[in-house]
């Protein structure tokens, strides 16, 4: 099964960039994500992550994430009408600030979880654990525990998949149209998954202990990560977009 931060190999101008500087592209288009204040502008910043997504080939993984978004977005999009009540009456109990602000925060949420995802697709997280910890000296120990928690996702959706296979041989209906009665046959489902998980944990953390984890430093990694001059001008790229968001 394909992850969806599983890494697309690939040859293309966002693939050479410096790691450091692919965090710092997601970062300015999620700032100026939440600086905007147009949807020109709330919906330029989307099409250009799906641009960026389909230069690197990856707008159809990408777009699948949407299946996850769009419910939570509408639930947003109805508890931000329900209580924002200034404004003329539009519909029922819609007014029409209430409607503005709703979709605003909608195509914000949509702007926010989009970026990094796209940055984890074209990034080996070795890399990006590396860079982090030579470009911005962040310790070693939290670079590592940030990647491998990104690591671990994949596997325990395996596993809480594994888990509903069985219980679906066993007769239990997970395919059920109704949320309240599939989050009650969900919840008991966490028992296991937190026992594997714990598991597992404990055996990645030994055999860490076991290499000499606590014995790296900035130095021990063979590969280096300069700046070169394309990072920068992704870099430059960067402040622009946050004066965008500013400005609009």
């Amino acid at each position: 099964m394909v992850n969806v931060i599983d890494y697309i190999p690939g040859t293309t101008l966002l693939h050479r960039l410096n790691p450091v500087v692919k965090l710092a592209l997601a970062a300015a288009i999620i700032a100026s994500t939440l600086l905007a204040n147009t949807y020109a502008a709330l919906i330029g910043l989307l099409v250009l992550t799906f641009a960026l997504a389909a230069y690197v080939r990856a707008a159809r993984r990408l777009a699948s994430l949407l299946k996850l978004l769009v419910p939570l977005a509408v639930v947003m999009f109805l508890l931000q009408t329900a209580f924002m009540r200034t404004g003329d009456v539009v519909f029922g109990y819609m007014t029409d600030e209430g409607i503005v602000s709703a979709s605003k925060m909608c195509l914000r949420l949509l702007g926010v979880a989009l970026p990094l995802v796209l940055v984890l697709m074209v990034t080996k997280l070795t890399d990006l654990a590396n860079a982090c910890v030579e470009v911005l000296h962040l310790p070693y120990q939290y670079a590592f525990t940030f990647t491998t928690a990104l690591r671990f996702v994949p596997i325990f959706s395996q596993e809480m998949n594994a888990i509903m296979e069985a219980q679906t041989a066993r007769g239990v209906e997970y395919d059920t149209p109704n949320p309240v009665k599939k989050l009650r046959l969900m919840l008991p489902l966490c028992i296991p998954l937190l026992i594997s998980s714990v598991g597992k944990t404990d055996a990645t953390a030994l055999a860490a202990e076991q290499r000499g984890f606590y014995l790296r430093t900035r130095s021990s990694a063979y590969k280096r990560y300069p700046l070169r001059a394309l990072d920068f001008a992704a870099l430059a790229v960067c402040i622009a977009l946050v004066v965008l968001g500013v400005a609009f």
